[in-house]
């Protein structure tokens, strides 16, 4: 990884346009769905719910993207990103060190923080409904599959871990680093809810930080991302 200590203007760009593209995507299918004569913000609002997968994916190529601009800014090369294992280590043990964790938290996940997550926003409230996380995603299982396994833990990783990270890293300690890492991809997830930006945030994007921090690379957090999105894809496609 790259151990020079960067300008930020580019990282803080490249964090804050993310959850800002979702929100207007969001717009853009409102908008058009207005325009399909659909004059019922509750209907309008439930064809953007029903078309959440296809949303994803288009999030996905703006983060690549974003990402692609900003590795050309900082003039990077994908060495500087981690995407190399480090000396001593072997690409697929640093894949299976990062995947054992991220299947496990796919599965802790599924049976307990998702009912866990549903019961906070019963119990405490959300801007968004109840349990309707994982049945909006899962509308498109074509479209939820290659955002949520073949895009996100590739473009993802890139962007806030081999990217955005290793530039905090060079100006901030790696506590803070990290927790402003976490932030901005709790952030990227905010249609999901307050609990689960919190959710994806500290638990997901902590994982996947403190594996990037430890192995040094990128191979063991993608490896954690995929089988946690994985295992997410599987229980949606089973529940269908």
């Amino acid at each position: 990884m790259n151990e020079k200590s960067p300008a930020l203007k580019n990282v803080w760009i490249a964090l804050g346009l993310p959850p800002i593209s979702f929100l207007l995507a969001i717009i853009v299918a409102s908008i058009y769905f207005g325009a399909q004569g659909q004059t019922d913000p509750a209907q309008i609002s439930q064809s953007v719910a029903n078309s959440m997968s296809v949303i994803l994916v288009a999030i996905q190529i703006c983060l690549l993207g974003i990402f692609l601009w900003a590795k050309h800014a900082d003039e990077l090369n994908w060495s500087d990103l981690g995407w190399q294992a480090a000396a001593g280590q072997k690409n697929w043990r640093e894949f299976l060190v990062g995947a054992l964790p991220g299947g496990l938290l796919g599965l802790l996940y599924v049976f307990a923080l998702s009912p866990s997550l549903t019961a906070l926003q019963r119990s405490v409230g959300d801007y968004v409904p109840a349990g309707e996380v994982l049945p909006s995603v899962g509308s498109g299982l074509i479209a939820f599959f290659i955002a949520d396994v073949l895009l996100a833990p590739w473009v993802e990783e890139s962007l806030y871990r081999g990217y955005a990270l290793t530039r905090l890293l060079g100006r901030f300690s790696q506590p803070v680093a990290i927790a402003i890492s976490c932030v901005f991809f709790g952030l990227l997830h905010w249609a999901g809810g307050f609990w689960y930006i919190l959710l994806t945030g500290a638990v997901a994007g902590g994982l996947f930080a403190a594996l990037f921090v430890q192995r040094n690379n990128l191979i063991a957090p993608f490896a954690a991302h995929l089988a946690l999105n994985l295992v997410e894809f599987l229980f949606v496609w089973l529940a269908r």
